[in-house]
């Protein structure tokens, strides 16, 4: 699955277009490398994103095309969080 479809359907991200331009920002990695939109995510995969004055690091659990609400969490596992 593309980082920015799973950012957004794991609702980490709101909007895939947002999603989309955090990566072209260079504001997302996967695996400790800048990730662009299009870059490919599997289960097992580190995905860091920084927003405004924030970062989160993940670890994908589970890739899923389409997911309730309620059951989104469960397709990541925080590793951390920190704010600036």
């Amino acid at each position: 699955m593309r980082v920015d479809k799973f950012l957004k359907v794991s609702r980490i991200v709101k909007r895939r277009t947002v999603a989309k331009e955090a990566c072209d920002a260079g504001r997302v990695s996967v695996n400790g490398r800048t990730a662009k939109a299009g870059n490919e995510v599997a289960a097992g995969d580190e995905v860091a994103v920084r927003f405004g004055t924030s970062a989160l690091r993940v670890r994908v659990v589970s890739v899923a095309e389409n997911v309730r609400k309620e059951d989104a969490a469960d397709m990541y596992e925080i590793l951390s969080r920190e704010r600036f």
